[in-house]
C-alpha cells in the first residue's frame, strides 16, 4: 500500500481499554489536517491527563474527521476482546465524516474495512495521526469510566479506570460482579464461579 502520495487522506486509528476488568472498549479515527497541525502529539499513555484532555480538545478543533466508538461489554464477553476492539475500530472508521485513502492502525492486528489498511507496531509513538487517535480513545473512555463511577462509586473506578489493581479486586471481591463487569476476564469469571 502507497501511503506516501501527497494529499491522500491517511486515517489514524487507536482503541483505549483493552486491559480493563470493566466498562466497553474504545476506539477512535483520526484524519489530520496537514495545514493546521496540532503539537505535542503522543502516545496517550504517556501524556499527563491535563495534556491529553488539552489535546483532545485540539485534535477534535483541527481534524478534518474524527470519531469515536466503541464495543459493549456484552460484545466483548461474546466475540473475545480483540473481536471487539476490532469492531469498535471499525464503527469509528465507518463513522468518519470524510472518508480515508487508507488507514494506519496502532498494533498488529487490522479491523475488516473497504480501506486499505496496515497495521503500525508501536504507531501510537510514530505516527502523528495514531497518536492522535490514541488521545481521543483514552479520553472517551477515561470519561466513560467517572460516569460508571458515578453509579457504582464502591469499585473506585475514577482512580483505577476498570484495571484490575489490588484495590479494584478487592472490591470486586467485596461487593460483588455488577453489568458493567467482563465476565470472560479471568477475575472476574472466577469470582462467578460457584464455591
Amino acid at each position: 500500500m502507497d501511503l506516501g502520495t501527497a494529499g491522500s487522506l491517511i486515517c489514524g486509528v487507536d482503541e483505549a481499554g483493552r486491559g480493563p476488568l470493566a466498562g466497553p472498549v474504545f476506539a477512535a479515527a483520526v484524519i489530520l489536517d496537514a495545514s493546521n497541525p496540532v503539537a505535542g502529539l503522543a502516545d496517550s499513555k504517556k501524556l499527563t491527563e491535563k495534556t491529553r484532555d488539552r489535546l483532545a480538545l485540539l485534535v477534535r478543533e483541527r481534524s478534518l474527521a474524527w470519531a469515536i466508538a466503541s464495543a459493549s461489554v456484552e460484545e466483548i464477553d461474546a466475540l473475545n476482546i480483540l473481536q471487539a476492539t476490532l469492531l469498535a475500530m471499525r464503527r469509528a472508521i465507518e463513522a468518519l465524516v470524510l472518508q480515508p485513502d487508507a488507514v494506519l492502525v496502532d498494533g498488529t492486528h487490522c479491523p475488516r474495512i473497504v480501506h486499505p489498511v496496515r497495521a503500525v507496531v508501536k504507531g501510537d509513538s510514530s505516527v502523528a495521526a495514531i497518536s492522535a487517535a490514541s488521545i481521543l480513545a483514552k479520553t472517551a473512555r477515561d470519561a466513560e469510566m467517572l460516569r460508571l463511577h458515578a453509579q457504582y462509586p464502591q469499585y473506585g473506578l475514577d482512580r483505577h479506570k476498570g484495571y484490575p489493581t489490588a484495590a479494584h479486586l478487592a472490591a470486586l471481591r467485596e461487593h460483588g460482579v455488577v453489568d458493567i463487569y467482563r465476565r470472560s476476564f479471568a477475575p472476574v469469571r472466577d469470582l462467578l464461579r460457584p464455591v
